[in-house]
């Protein structure tokens, strides 16, 4: 039985480095990434559609087309004129990844503005995704008015997942950053943190403090990724460590983190096992970071699940 996949958050135009001193344009960010990958490996009876917002630039056409091209749904972008989407850089060092943005006029800041489109999107899934990058580029407002009605999903037994992705530089102090991801937890019911991220900037002495904090927030489910040592599942029954796949050489570790969330999703809302779920997402994480950019082809993650 099949149903309908909703990420939210902003997606930019991607800059990768293509040699001899050339760039190669694409499109990608952290939700989007997400929502790629859950559409590779979920069967055809599941939709998937990512909510944003975009310009009337021919950048944002060619943005929507390349969705639709994907298969994801965008019946829900809000169309805003005189905005433009966002742009990043990925610059890269022996594999590892870092990145320079323009993003001050991205039309998805304003993504929460219209809440009645947001309640219908949100109404219309069965599965919200939300990242701390999406809550973090939001006014004061925009997270009020996201966080009311994923609250309001979460209740009505929807399944809510948030990544807490988090980027200090995106917020105005830590203490904000601290408080809003916190409320974020608290409007879902599983939560995919990235342990090192949660060490430095929440102070976490252990991953099993990770999973405590985040379920005592209210999360069932808390799947910590902790990148070679492997993704540490934490439920009221205890926890469950999964070891990651052996990756000969790492190429770019661009979406990494978003693959797995959007494998793991993907088996999970079939089997509900998350062991089974975190050990297939190990695999799809693993053939990404072989390969270059944010956004690999379908076809190689069949490849890689298969061996």
């Amino acid at each position: 039985m099949g149903g309908r996949f909703l990420s939210i958050g902003e997606c930019m135009v991607e800059l990768s480095q293509a040699g001899n001193g050339l760039l190669r344009k694409g499109f990608a960010g952290d939700t989007f990434n997400t929502a790629w990958y859950a559409h590779a490996c979920l069967p055809s009876d599941w939709s998937v559609d990512y909510f944003t917002a975009v310009g009337d630039d021919p950048m944002s056409e060619e943005m929507l087309a390349f969705m639709a091209d994907a298969g994801i749904g965008t019946s829900y972008v809000r169309r805003i004129r005189g905005r433009t989407p966002g742009l990043y850089l990925i610059n890269l060092k022996d594999g590892e990844r870092t990145f320079s943005y323009w993003r001050d006029s991205s039309a998805a800041r304003q993504l929460a503005v219209d809440a009645d489109r947001l309640r219908e999107a949100i109404e219309a899934s069965d599965v919200i995704y939300f990242s701390g990058i999406t809550l973090a580029i939001l006014s004061h407002d925009g997270v009020e008015t996201l966080l009311s009605e994923l609250r309001r999903a979460k209740a009505l037994g929807k399944l809510v997942v948030f990544d807490p992705n988090l980027r200090p530089r995106l917020w105005q102090s830590l203490d904000t950053m601290h408080a809003t991801i916190s409320e974020g937890a608290r409007a879902s019911t599983l939560v995919m943190p990235s342990f090192d991220d949660e060490a430095a900037h929440f102070g976490d002495p252990s991953i099993s403090a990770t999973i405590r904090r985040y379920r005592q927030l209210g999360a069932a489910m808390v799947v910590v990724k902790d990148g070679p040592n492997g993704v540490t599942i934490g439920t009221a029954a205890g926890e469950t460590l999964v070891d990651a796949e052996a990756v000969q050489t790492v190429v770019d570790t661009t979406s990494a983190g978003d693959s797995f969330n959007g494998g793991f999703l993907a088996e999970y809302l079939q089997s509900k096992d998350p062991i089974a779920a975190a050990r297939f997402a190990v695999k799809i994480a693993a053939r990404v970071i072989s390969e270059h950019g944010a956004l690999v082809a379908p076809e190689k993650l069949v490849t890689a699940t298969a061996e």
